[in-house]
């Protein structure tokens, strides 16, 4: 029965292989329009302008009277996270929100960064622009735009970039420099959201680089996880010759010929280019693949279907969070950061629009979009963080990315990987860029 299997496989893999042959595809760039009402006849204004994020008496005197209101439903006896946010650990995040957290302070501290605005396809884009404070002589920086995800925002970044931007005065060494570019998603955090239906991961990687020639840069790296993957990768397929490196450190790469080698893997793991480490992240699939599936993406059905009604910081970054009462939430971010993050959704009244992106992306079903079946062709790097929702073995990785020159098995970490391990991906990152200057 087996080898009948496998011939089976084999013949079926070898036709799909033939029909879906290497084709070296870009996406149409197009243009759009996202603002209210009609598009202008004029020219759109292309200045950028500085941006500062503010707050008030008033804006922290309405939250805390929104947490004195807020009423706890008593969680199930040694349910810990399996249930979802335990509201027993909840009150201690509460009272701590209400009576500890200083956000005049991060407000202090988003402000460290240069923020600015620019108009873009009728949306006002926000994003962090951050230069090398010193560079060796005769070097300039590389350009590197990074781009976060749901339910993150641009401060995800704020611990790598250092590491990037001066290195020198951070442990590492100064063979790369970079420039660095944080820009907000529209309809994330202080990035105006679309007033119409339709804008996708391709409309967000079309309005990102046109920010990066608007700042000056018709070459350039990028860089993402979660959403930010995704709006990388369309990047990479619209504008391939402006994209010198892509890095990811997630990969939206399930298809025909990566579910059937998962379905074989543990029998003919060897033979289907699975490694050892592939094998122990990825099997039992049961458990570690479809069953996380079904624990971890019922937010993502309900989003692609009616975003607007409804915490994925404890099991996305690691599943076994969810045995501890607590949610292992403290043992790799402080409560400072998760609630500057809550903060950056709630002040801006950007929850729902930022949800909209799952069904504008996701809601017409899986592999209808072109961009879902094409192949990227720009030098490519990827960190497979061992907590991510789901293993990429190199095979699946390489599949959609034929170029990909440097595949890292990462020590620790998981989805939120610039917040969780920023030193780690920075390193990764600085490897892919070694291997690709050498080739």
């Amino acid at each position: 029965m087996w080898l009948e299997i496998l011939l089976t496989s084999v013949l079926g893999f070898a036709i799909y292989w033939f029909i879906s042959r290497d084709k070296e595809e870009t996406l149409p760039l197009e243009d759009g329009w996202w603002g209210p009402g009609t598009r202008p006849t004029g020219r759109e204004d292309e200045s950028i302008h500085p941006f500062k994020v503010e707050t008030s008496d008033e804006e922290i005197h309405d939250l805390h009277q929104r947490i004195d209101k807020f009423r706890f439903t008593p969680p199930l006896e040694d349910s810990c996270f399996h249930y979802g946010f335990n509201s027993n650990y909840l009150k201690k995040v509460i009272s701590y929100w209400r009576n500890e957290f200083n956000w005049k302070k991060q407000v202090e501290i988003l402000n460290r960064y240069p923020h600015f605005k620019t108009k873009i396809e009728g949306l006002d884009i926000h994003f962090i622009h951050v230069k090398p404070p010193q560079l060796p002589a005769g070097r300039t920086p590389k350009p590197l735009l990074m781009v976060h995800g749901w339910p993150g925002s641009f401060y995800e970044f704020y611990k790598i970039i250092p590491l990037l931007t001066d290195p020198k005065n951070h442990g590492l060494s100064d063979e790369h420099v970079f420039e660095v570019i944080c820009p907000s998603i529209p309809g994330y955090g202080f990035s105006e959201a679309s007033s119409k239906k339709g804008f996708n991961s391709v409309a967000t990687a079309r309005i990102f680089y046109k920010l990066m020639l608007r700042l000056g840069f018709q070459e350039f790296y990028i860089q993402g996880g979660d959403w930010g993957a995704l709006i990388c990768t369309n990047m990479a397929q619209l504008v391939p010759s402006h994209v010198k490196g892509l890095h990811l450190n997630m990969a939206l790469v399930l298809s025909n010929f990566s579910t059937l080698t998962l379905l074989l893997g543990r029998r003919f793991g060897r033979f289907l280019g699975y490694t050892e480490r592939d094998v122990e992240l990825l099997y039992p699939v049961k458990e570690k693949v479809f069953y996380s599936l079904m624990r971890e993406s019922g937010y993502m059905h309900i989003q692609c279907t009616k975003p607007d009604t409804v915490e994925k910081f404890s099991t996305w970054t690691n599943t076994e969070f969810r045995y501890l009462e607590d949610g292992g939430l403290e043992r790799k971010f402080s409560l400072d950061d998760l609630l500057t993050n809550v903060m950056l959704y709630w002040t801006t009244a950007t929850i729902v629009s930022s949800q909209r992106f799952y069904k504008e992306n996701l809601g017409q079903g899986w592999m209808t979009q072109k961009h879902e079946r094409m192949k990227v062709y720009v030098p490519t790097g990827f960190s497979a963080f061992p907590s991510e929702l789901i293993h990429t073995p190199e095979k699946w990785v390489r599949f959609k990315y034929p170029k990909l020159i440097s595949y890292s098995y990462m020590a620790r970490g998981g989805h939120f990987a610039a917040f969780e391990e920023p030193e780690l991906l920075a390193r990764d990152i600085r490897k892919f860029l070694s291997v690709l200057e050498q080739q």
